[in-house]
């Protein structure tokens, strides 16, 4: 048996490359899996059997220490979330609904905006006090601009040594970023459809690519998130400033609503929690309060 790390999952067809020699072996999965209900996914370390030359059978699948739905993909370390800052407008709600599942996963999370060269001067300052907040938070940002070639330095850097998703609204330019990373990889880009104001789906499946001295996933585009693993009681751990705050509630299990002594509500009032995040925590509660029972 050999073992390695599945890079392309495509059409049935794993690809996995061989920690031994670093060769691809085009594998297929053992009926084993379908019978326990368990998918090989992208970036999980396996064993296989190498039969024909360059292809083979994995036999086992190792402990995950994380995976993701959409894209479906295990054991990263880092999500780099893509917005942009105009063409599509940015959008804090948007971003939210991204940091939550990235958030519960224990995913480190990276800002990244593109397109800040189309900004004026207003608009820019009003961006960065936004980006500001999660900054404070902890959260790392990057800003991106492809005439000016800011930013990729500092991106470059953050990828060495990691597995890393790139993940983000469609038509912010998530796979033009990664070709002036690294141009031999020559991935395919769309422009921004204007009927639809948002980009075309250009990434069809989800593939580990070598960048930078680590391996990112370009992978499809999406335009929302649900919640679908997420449940209420937990939704305020997801929100790293809320989760902070709420040690100071008297109440234990409290949602940061409408009960009394509420740290949460105090630290909102005294400016320390930004209220575009309570509003989109609130929005985000009352989702998963009023979905449909799973059966």
């Amino acid at each position: 048996m050999a073992e390695g790390k599945i890079i392309k999952a495509l059409s049935g067809f794993y690809y996995v490359k061989n920690r031994e020699d670093g060769e691809i072996y085009q594998c297929r999965g053992r009926g084993v899996f379908r019978k326990r209900k368990i998918t090989p996914l992208v970036g999980d370390h396996v064993e296989f059997q190498k039969e024909n030359g360059r292809e083979g059978y994995i036999l086992d699948i190792g402990e995950r220490k994380n995976e993701l739905v959409r894209p479906p993909i295990a054991n990263v370390d880092q999500a780099v979330l893509v917005f942009s800052a105009k063409e599509p407008a940015f959008s804090t709600l948007l971003l939210d609904r991204f940091l939550v599942p990235i958030e519960k996963n224990l995913i480190r999370p990276l800002i990244l905006i593109t397109k800040c060269d189309l900004l004026d001067a207003d608009e820019k300052e009003e961006l960065l006090e936004t980006l500001a907040v999660y900054r404070q938070i902890g959260y790392s940002v990057i800003l991106s601009s492809a005439k000016a070639g800011e930013g990729a330095d500092a991106l470059l850097s953050a990828l060495k040594g990691k597995i890393t998703v790139f993940c983000g609204q469609s038509g912010v330019g998530k796979t033009s970023i990664l070709n002036r990373l690294d141009p031999a990889l020559g991935l395919k880009t769309n422009e921004i459809s204007t009927h639809l104001g948002r980009g075309k789906h250009t990434t069809r499946h989800v593939e580990l690519l070598p960048v930078g001295g680590g391996l990112v996933a370009d992978t499809p585009g999406f335009s929302s998130l649900d919640f679908a693993d997420v449940e209420f009681t937990e939704l305020g751990d997801y929100f790293p400033e809320i989760s902070e705050k709420s040690a100071g509630c008297k109440f234990r299990g409290c949602l940061h609503e409408n009960e009394p002594h509420c740290a949460v509500k105090a630290a909102l009032a005294e400016g320390e929690i930004a209220s575009f995040r309570y509003s989109h925590y609130i929005q985000f509660l009352q989702e998963i309060k009023n979905r449909k029972p799973r059966y």
